[in-house]
């Protein structure tokens, strides 16, 4: 049920419609440990997918984790992260190909612009040391 309310609650926010019937429904929800559920489905996504597109998510959840996020802030992140990893989709990736990616990338479009003053060094930090966890270090190039 929680899935559904977030993901209607991402549509509205997309289309610029009031969203605070949905906050009411929400308001008690314990976060941490919906995150921690999210973060043993974010894995193996990014597995697939790759760092580039693991960061994003990773960045939300460690925002989602803040005690400083707000609720609404909370549903918008667990909305665009299980949006993008449920294998379903409004526009299906098996048939239409580019433009089935469109809809996950409006998703966490959306949802980025909203959070994105939330996305603190230390998060970044964070994000970093999960990714090389996952992914091993990467090596950047460095100027001489």
């Amino acid at each position: 049920m929680l899935t559904i309310i977030c993901i209607t609650a991402l549509a509205y926010f997309i289309m610029g419609k009031d969203l605070s019937s949905l906050h009411e429904k929400v308001k008690n929800i314990e976060w941490h440990e919906k995150a921690d559920d999210l973060l043993k489905k974010i894995r193996p996504y990014a597995k697939k997918a790759g760092r580039a597109a693991a960061t994003p998510l990773l960045q939300f959840w460690y925002v989602l984790q803040d005690d400083n996020t707000s609720t609404l802030d909370r549903v918008l992140i667990y909305a665009a992260i299980i949006y993008t990893i449920l294998p379903m989709d409004l526009i299906p990736r098996s048939v239409y190909k580019f433009l089935g990616v469109l809809d996950d990338g409006a998703a966490i479009f959306y949802v980025y612009k909203k959070i994105k003053d939330k996305i603190t060094p230390e998060i970044m930090m964070k994000v970093e040391d999960t990714l090389n966890n996952w992914f091993g270090v990467e090596y950047e190039m460095m100027e001489e």
